[in-house]
């Protein structure tokens, strides 16, 4: 093989993450980090979580979950609640609405992809994971924070100077 076929390959992957950002941004009005948090309440007790277990989730910090759940509570699914006991704390909780509309989502390549990894046998995903170190040493990119989300084209806000998309 040579290294045509290796950046072809590497641009398919590319172009398939932007194909289903796009898609799932036109076809359901949002984001894949808004999706992920919408699922990520799904799977939570009582569909509610902290703000701080979000970000935990994403690992993003709290203003840019902050507006990633904004942007959930303008559009409805998503609703911002005071904790028992604890005022100064919010709950944020999946609306019916957000229920519905995650139910419409198609499993997303992060999670397929997420699925198929934890198959994969510890040898064979450290081989795949020191593959990668290579390509990002060879192109001298280690210093560039990332989100374990795999998606591209998110809206510039939901993103800050310490987290970049891969």
């Amino acid at each position: 093989m040579d290294t045509t076929e290796i950046l072809i390959k590497i641009r398919r992957i590319v172009r398939s993450i932007n194909l289903e950002s796009k898609k799932i941004q036109k076809e359901y009005g949002v984001s894949i980090p808004q999706a992920l948090c919408l699922g990520y309440l799904h799977r939570s007790p009582d569909f509610q979580s902290t703000q701080g277990a979000m970000c935990r989730f994403l690992n993003l910090n709290s203003s840019t979950v902050s507006g990633i759940v904004d942007r959930l509570e303008r559009k409805g699914y998503v609703a911002r609640l005071p904790k028992s006991g604890d005022k100064r704390v919010m709950i944020v909780a999946l609306t019916s609405s957000g229920s519905k509309l995650l139910s419409r989502i198609p499993f997303l390549l992060h999670e397929q992809l997420t699925e198929k990894l934890n198959k994969l046998d510890p040898e064979h995903l450290k081989r795949m994971e020191d593959t990668l170190d290579m390509l990002i040493n060879l192109l001298n990119i280690h210093e560039i924070k990332s989100i374990p989300v795999i998606a591209i084209d998110h809206e510039p806000e939901e993103l800050d100077e310490h987290h970049t998309l891969p």
